[in-house]
């Protein structure tokens, strides 16, 4: 975990290799299209969110996507705290999922977060930040379900950095079939001369060239 925590601090994500086979995540691809395990299905040009769609689990969660999202949380819940430790900000997050659960219920935020994406041939998404609510998860994971170079071409995952009185920078990133990319929600902390500062980043994927790519969205905190 030393490597992944050292390259959330100093580029806002980390690469995660493997941590899916190929033949899980075909099962999960799978999922896609039964409608009767999701909420809400969005179409991203209605909202001019992209080209593509995405569809809300609902719960309960697939066994396989509920065992990923609370075996995921618990070894970044720490690492979390420390970077509020960094920004001077008072909010600790709960070492266990549940508890967060309860936090985000508390205030209102009862609806899953898990979300499953599909592009095809010309299909992307523009740059956001996915917080739903008041209490907010500072990491969110996404895996990626299919191959890239087979299953298609382009889709690259994209993080944009704002960084204060300076221009943004660009971080580009194609993940391996069952390949997982831990990024930061909202900002991470920039270290400085006295103290420490919020870079905030954004995230999307530019557009594909051809094929179908499948993805794999596990966000922590729940919706409003």
């Amino acid at each position: 975990m030393v490597s992944i925590y050292q390259s959330l601090d100093e580029k806002g994500y980390a690469t995660v290799p493997g941590v899916l086979s190929r033949e899980e995540c075909h099962r999960l691809s799978g999922l896609y299209d039964d409608e009767l395990l999701f909420r809400s299905t969005i179409n991203m040009e209605r909202y001019r969110f992209g080209k593509g769609e995405y569809k809300y689990f609902n719960y309960p969660l697939p066994p396989a996507i509920q065992m990923l999202r609370q075996s995921l949380y618990g070894p970044l819940a720490s690492f979390a705290n420390a970077w509020m430790h960094h920004l001077s900000i008072t909010y600790h997050y709960p070492l266990s999922h549940e508890q967060l659960l309860e936090a985000c219920k508390d205030k209102g935020q009862t609806r899953a977060t898990p979300l499953m994406l599909r592009y095809e041939t010309g299909g992307f998404n523009t740059l956001h930040q996915d917080l739903y609510g008041d209490i907010y998860f500072p990491f969110q994971v996404v895996l990626v379900l299919s191959a890239p170079g087979k299953d298609y071409e382009g889709g690259e995952f994209v993080l944009v950095e704002q960084l204060p009185r300076a221009q943004s920078r660009v971080q580009v990133i194609q993940p391996r079939q069952g390949d997982a990319v831990i990024f930061t929600t909202q900002y991470r902390p920039v270290k400085r001369a006295r103290g420490f500062y919020r870079a905030k980043m954004k995230h999307g994927v530019s557009p594909l060239k051809s094929g179908t790519r499948y993805a794999l969205g596990i966000i922590f905190h729940d919706a409003a």
